[in-house]
């Protein structure tokens, strides 16, 4: 039985429900644990789901992998996409998490793995066995560099992300396999017209049991260079990459997606793109509006911009002017892959840049625990599980994906009734949600208030933006809107370690404060902004 179908459009005339969301990324293993094994699955995500509705009043729910895999990568190598694996649930929970989001108003975004897949996946097991198998052809193989060398020789330069040759020897094929990521996950050729369908058909499985949209993984590997070129530069950075990854095809390869879930009303489609990769390259996959490729090609600028007032104006002044009027920006501040934002900028620069980030023009991408000031963890060595960190030390990112601590009850914060599967901190352990629902100057208070401001002011979602630095260390953004109804908010993000007495000019003529980002941030009657503080003002 498949889960009811997505809600309603949003009735913006032209845009999709997504066009200034915000959506909240759940990490299901670190969520909530439902069966006392130590790892979170879809019941306990379900469980939780009036919190991200009723207490933070998200839109929409993004949820990493939770297919059928061997786990060596936590989801992302996957066996089957058309199955859950037995540790978050089965297809009845998943349905059942659907069903009961769409109950509560909320919209589900699927994370999508279409570049790999584990190399326990039957597809793989097969193709290895012989270059005339049913499935030969799925993934990209290539015979040994020219020569006799003994061991064979990788055919080019590519490297994987996680570091040393993209390429492993196979020797009952006596071929190379590339793999772009980890070793134990090999590329799938999506050029091959079976393997691409196989890709085309999972994507509808998901949309027809009702989810909202699809989250694509690292969409710019999904084209290479069919001839296999070396790299000119042997160090390429993946956003120089000219043949690894092969742009002048890619807009084939998502266009075959857009066109699945066009045949589904009211969907998205999101894609994950290297964060290196210019404001332009990455605005240039939304494509057009006569051919459009991504809704959302994801904008992992703010992770990479300083935290300083003119970095921060001129990265969203430039994405904000280069997004096509017809398409919609997108911000994010966190995922599963990088240091908390608590870690980064300290509790006072998280608190505000939350302001800054729901006060933006944009739909916003939230990491589950941010709101709740989560810090990372130190994992001792015996603990360690992710393989990154065993391929690149120092790489691993069990630090950011520790469990959320739900409450004061042992012996995981409310998290499992057992010990979880990797420790929720001494620090964060007090960071409980039920804690912080009680403290008016909280984190997740803060962000709650956010929350409800950004709805109780439509200029926040349709009114356009300007970003500036009007004086040193102060970030500036103006939103305003002439229609239906004139409207015009000042948000002032002060990025020093010193207090900044704001000139009277750069209020545009806003002096009543409407949310600061602490305690005492703003002083009105002296235009001051505390150190590391936000205001908004009307």
């Amino acid at each position: 039985m498949t889960a009811e179908a997505p809600l309603s459009a949003s009735g913006q005339e032209g845009r999709s429900w997504a066009s200034g969301a915000v959506v909240y990324q759940v990490y299901p293993r670190s969520f909530a644990d439902s069966d006392g094994d130590g790892v979170g699955d879809l019941d306990g995500a379900t469980s939780r789901l009036p919190y991200l509705a009723d207490v933070l009043s998200v839109d929409a729910i993004w949820l990493s992998p939770v297919y059928r895999s061997p786990m060596r990568d936590f989801g992302y190598d996957i066996t089957s996409f058309t199955e859950v694996d037995p540790l978050f649930g089965d297809l009845a929970a998943f349905d059942r998490f659907v069903g009961r989001a769409h109950d509560l108003g909320l919209r589900v975004i699927m994370d999508f793995v279409p570049n790999h897949t584990s190399d326990a996946h039957p597809w793989f097991v097969d193709s290895a066995t012989s270059r005339v198998a049913e499935h030969a052809d799925w993934y990209v193989w290539a015979d040994p560099a020219p020569g006799r060398a003994d061991p064979p020789q990788p055919p080019n330069n590519w490297r994987a992300v996680t570091g040393g040759s993209a390429w492993r020897w196979v020797s009952q094929r006596e071929q190379f396999v590339l793999h772009s990521f980890l070793p134990f996950q090999p590329d799938l050729d999506l050029s091959h017209p079976p393997a691409r369908e196989a890709i085309h058909d999972a994507m509808r499985f998901w949309l027809d049991r009702g989810v909202d949209g699809l989250r694509v993984d690292m969409v710019d590997f999904l084209a290479k260079d069919p001839l296999l070129r070396d790299e000119p530069d042997e160090h390429y950075r993946f956003a120089d990459a000219e043949h690894h990854l092969d742009r002048q095809r890619l807009p084939e390869v998502l266009r075959g997606f857009r066109d699945v879930v066009t045949e589904y009303p009211d969907r998205v489609l999101v894609g994950e793109v290297n964060p290196d990769l210019s404001i332009e390259e990455t605005v240039a996959l939304h494509g057009t509006a006569e051919d459009p490729l991504l809704d959302m090609p994801f904008n992992f600028g703010l992770l990479r911009t300083p935290f300083t007032a003119d970095a921060l104006a001129a990265h969203l002044d430039a994405y904000d002017r280069a997004v096509p009027a017809w398409a919609w920006p997108n911000l994010t501040l966190g995922n599963h892959d990088v240091s908390r934002l608590a870690s980064r900028l300290g509790q006072a620069g998280a608190r505000s840049a939350a302001v800054l980030l729901l006060t933006a023009r944009a739909t916003t991408f939230l990491y589950n625990g941010d709101e709740l000031g989560l810090t990372d963890v130190d994992i001792p060595p015996e603990l360690v599980q992710d393989p990154w960190e065993a391929r690149t030390p120092g790489r691993g990112r069990d630090r950011n994906r520790s469990p959320l601590p739900w409450d004061d009850s042992p012996p995981a914060a409310g998290f499992s009734a057992t010990a979880p599967w990797l420790p929720v901190g001494a620090a964060n352990s007090t960071r409980t949600v039920t804690r912080q629902r009680q403290d008016p100057d909280s984190m997740l208070s803060l962000y709650s208030e956010l929350l409800r401001l950004r709805r109780s002011h439509p200029v926040l979602l349709d009114g356009a933006q300007r970003a500036d630095n009007p004086q040193p260390d102060l970030l500036r953004l103006h939103r305003q809107q002439d229609h239906p109804k004139p409207a015009s908010l000042v948000i002032l993000v002060n990025t020093a370690d010193a207090d900044t007495v704001v000139e009277p000019s750069h209020l545009l003529g806003h002096r009543r404060p409407l949310l600061c980002s602490g305690p005492a941030a703003w002083q009105n009657e002296t235009r001051t902004l505390r150190a590391r503080s936000a205001v908004v003002l009307r």
